[in-house]
């Protein structure tokens, strides 16, 4: 009793690698190996590239809206007929100078998803479900090692975030005490410089730390998807359909291979017994194989309807009994007659050609 209920307990645990539907059917309901600071990461490090390329013109962009705000707008009679002119003509003029950044962002982001988790569209993560607001399951997630994994994390990065961009500004102590001595232009470019430099090295950090955390993500995934030895077996039977079912295919496909079988036999050269429980029927037809080979085989009730449909056509019967055995047990159904019976099943054939003749 004991070994049976230990036995039902290791085939519930979860220790098998998910089947390729198991995966399947997981990621239908949104369930991936996927790091969100991987997309965060990117998305960073791009847009931080994208501001250094277009740096200058962005700069000339909004500096001309502030120049033309007090040369041109300072001097205009405020009203509501102005405020909407005004107000659209700033908008396009900011969705112009955004627009790069804004497409570099979601570039960034779609090419992130995409590389880990493919193309991938499904609503189900969006239904409503009530465990999702169940006050137990909330404390478990909040006291899981997933939520103890999370705080590490965001320690991490913040520490990294921290000490690389604390450490740009120490590199940089010098020149920025000096900026008191520069101009407007040289404060601006030194702090877009400077803004640049921790942009960029703090989304290396963090794209350092993101691989880690999508391996992490990739482990957990694929412990949380494990299966057990039950659920493959009845993943199996799903798959395969219902066993009845199954069974009367099997069967109607047994009557169909059976009556093929029995349509053959009355083309045999001859039947070979044991005399009651096996039944061979050979056919030697130098046209199709250069060897005899068996047409219908069977035991008992089989073999007895071989038997008398063979009468029936006045195929003869020659009692062998070994070589019926063996001829049943090593031959299958359109199989040439081996070198090892060849002798013998040659033999049987003369003898009935020799009969033939003489009839």
């Amino acid at each position: 009793m004991l070994l049976r209920l230990d036995l039902q307990f290791f085939a519930g645990e979860k220790t098998e690698r998910a089947t390729p539907k198991k995966r399947q059917d997981s990621r239908k309901k949104g369930q991936v190996a996927k790091s969100q600071d991987v997309n965060t990461a990117i998305l960073l490090f791009f847009v931080f590239i994208i501001l250094l390329v277009i740096g200058n013109s962005l700069r000339n962009s909004m500096t001309a809206m502030y120049r033309k705000s007090f040369t041109e707008y300072i001097h205009q009679e405020v009203n509501v007929f102005q405020l909407p002119d005004m107000f659209v003509d700033y908008t396009i003029e900011i969705a112009i100078a955004l627009t790069p950044i804004m497409l570099m962002a979601i570039v960034a982001g779609l090419a992130s998803n995409l590389m880990q988790i493919g193309f991938l569209f499904t609503a189900e993560p969006l239904q409503m479900k009530l465990n999702k607001i169940d006050p137990i399951q909330g404390a478990k997630r909040i006291f899981s090692v997933r939520a103890l994994v999370e705080l590490v994390k965001s320690l991490l990065k913040i520490t990294v975030v921290t000490t690389i961009t604390f450490s740009i500004i120490w590199m940089n102590i010098d020149e920025m005490l000096m900026l008191a001595d520069k101009g407007i232009n040289g404060s601006l470019a030194f702090f877009s410089s400077i803004t640049l430099q921790m942009g960029i090295a703090a989304s290396i950090g963090l794209l350092i730390i993101s691989v880690v955390d999508y391996t992490y993500q990739k482990y957990d995934y694929e412990k949380n998807i494990k299966m057990s030895k039950n659920d493959i077996k009845d993943e199996y039977k799903n798959i395969e359909g219902d066993p009845l079912i199954r069974s009367k295919i099997k069967e109607k496909q047994r009557q169909m291979a059976m009556q093929r079988m029995m349509s053959e036999v009355p083309q045999a050269d001859v039947i070979i017994t044991n005399p009651t429980h096996y039944a061979i029927a050979i056919k030697y037809d130098e046209d199709k194989a250069d060897a005899p080979y068996v047409v219908a085989k069977g035991v008992d009730i089989i073999a007895l309807k071989i038997r008398e449909i063979a009468k029936n056509h006045q195929i003869m019967t020659v009692e062998n009994r070994p070589l019926a055995r063996s001829l049943y047990d090593k031959m299958e159904i359109g199989d040439l007659i081996s070198e090892d019976y060849f002798q013998a099943v040659a033999e049987i054939l003369a003898y009935v050609y020799r009969v033939q003749r003489k009839i």
